[in-house]
């Protein structure tokens, strides 16, 4: 079954990132992947992997509604002979809908964020429009989790819409070597228990609501803190750290180009303080870990850490630090956290599974 998938930009920190676990789980699936970007990226690691894997991708090096996105698309999806068109993100629905209009061919698409802040008529408006074109030219809507397809449906749209939530590739076990020389190079003791948050570094992802936590820490928690990702508050971050007598020794900034898995496999504990989100992939990746995980109740986070698995704590720094000290100094708790999310990965979240419950909806969709 041979399926593009179309996107705004192939940039390594997206909502798009998703597309390389797809990949490593197509052909056990039965798919044949392409990408298709409408914007080309300086950073092509996402590219490369996704080219390791076997799948063509193709930027377009377009701009923002450039008008020629839609005929080269269409193109495209044409000489390939692509049987279904699956989009993600705003951009890329209104150009895949356009082109998969003009060779009569399916379209799919993924809702990836949950925008319920306070909106003003403008921004209403087009998010209406969104609305009724999804539901003219798209044959089928995924929502990855139920807390999303509520908000979807509670702004009139229609109520056709399936929700498979997002699967990560299983990284497998962790070397153990691999995992002391991490820990080594993050300085990290042996009695020290290692928490990791890896997120883009902005505003709604929390990381100023961690710090404030993690200066209310007792003093000699053996406790130290790796910071994984990149973005427009990282110097803001690196610079509130260096000048913060509780900060300076417990927290530690990865490099930016840091490969998450090899950093989770040192790990004994994942924070999540995001203010919001529809499914962090981090999440998955840590419960794939089989790594007890802190967040924050948001958005959809309830439907993937539970009791069994991770500590939920309303926003606060208060309660965050507090579940920090429990974990930290509970480590039969967290080996008990810790084997039950990786069984809940295995069961709900593995790639194959994601994959295969697509395949059926693309089925579905051709008949």
């Amino acid at each position: 079954m041979k399926i593009a998938h179309l996107v705004p930009t192939l940039h390594p920190g997206g909502t798009e990132t998703g597309l390389v676990d797809l990949a490593g789980a197509a052909r056990e699936a039965g798919l044949e992947l392409e990408v298709i970007a409408l914007a080309a990226t300086s950073e092509t690691s996402q590219v490369s992997a996704l080219q390791r894997l076997g799948v063509p991708v193709t930027e377009l090096g377009l701009a923002r509604w450039d008008p020629r996105a839609a005929p080269r698309t269409a193109a495209l999806l044409r000489g390939r002979r692509v049987q279904l068109l699956h989009t993600h993100l705003p951009a890329a629905d209104v150009v895949g809908s356009a082109a998969a209009a003009r060779l009569r061919i399916p379209v799919v698409s993924t809702l990836h964020r949950i925008h319920d802040q306070p909106a003003d008529r403008g921004n209403r408006l087009k998010r209406s429009a969104k609305i009724v074109a999804r539901q003219r030219f798209t044959a089928r809507t995924i929502a990855i989790s139920q807390v999303q397809r509520e908000w979807y449906r509670g702004l009139g749209a229609g109520s056709d819409v399936v929700i498979i939530p997002n699967g990560v590739v299983d990284p497998g076990p962790a070397d153990p070597d691999v995992r002391a020389d991490r820990r080594s190079a993050l300085e990290v003791g042996p009695r020290e228990v290692l928490a990791v948050m890896i997120a883009p570094m902005r505003r709604d992802q929390g990381h100023e609501l961690l710090l404030d936590a993690l200066e209310a820490l007792p003093d000699g928690l053996p406790l130290a803190v790796a910071l994984a990702g990149d973005g427009p508050l990282r110097p803001w971050l690196e610079s509130r750290v260096d000048t913060s007598p509780d900060l300076v020794d417990r927290v530690r900034f990865v490099h930016r180009h840091q490969e998450p898995s090899t950093l989770l496999g040192a790990a004994d504990l994942v924070l999540h303080t995001g203010r919001a989100g529809a499914a962090p992939t981090t999440l998955l990746r840590a419960m794939a870990a089989g790594l007890p995980i802190v967040a924050t109740r948001v958005g959809n986070v309830p439907e993937i850490v539970t009791a069994a698995t991770g500590v939920l704590v309303p926003l606060g720094a208060q309660p965050i630090a507090d579940a920090i000290v429990a974990l930290t100094e509970d480590g039969a708790r967290r080996e008990r956290l810790g084997t039950a999310a990786r069984a809940r990965f295995l069961a709900e979240f593995e790639a194959v599974g994601w994959a295969r419950r697509l395949r059926a909806v693309y089925e579905d969709l051709l008949g």
